[in-house]
């Protein structure tokens, strides 16, 4: 498994969207049941498309692992990005939705 944590801005981490909790929340889905290789971190918007660290999509279709994130709007804000993800036919899951089919993260992607 590979593991996603993106902010937007340092100052988010005072309302319990920081980079802790993002961390916190992976490895309680986790439970000691598996382990990360790869962990990516970035402050930076969820709108640009083109992020450095989006490099952990590549490393785990590389991998064959799932790429985790706490919460579905941590990876992106943008239907499109999520269509082409899942497009790519790269294993992700949302630790907040964890049983949330292809449909339902269009949903989620959109009101996000």
């Amino acid at each position: 498994m590979a593991a996603y944590f993106r902010v937007s801005i340092v100052r988010q981490g005072q309302f319990g969207l920081g980079l802790e909790a993002q961390q916190a929340a992976v490895q309680n889905f986790l439970c000691g049941d598996a382990t990360l290789v790869s962990t990516f971190l970035e402050i930076e918007s969820g709108k640009k498309n083109e992020r450095p660290q989006l490099a952990a999509i590549t490393r785990a279709r590389a991998e064959n692992a799932v790429l985790l994130f706490a919460k579905l709007d941590r990876l992106a804000r943008n239907v499109a990005f999520l269509a082409t993800l899942m497009e790519s036919r790269v294993r992700f899951q949302s630790v907040d939705v964890p049983a949330a089919d292809e449909f339902t993260l269009h949903i989620l992607a959109a009101v996000a």
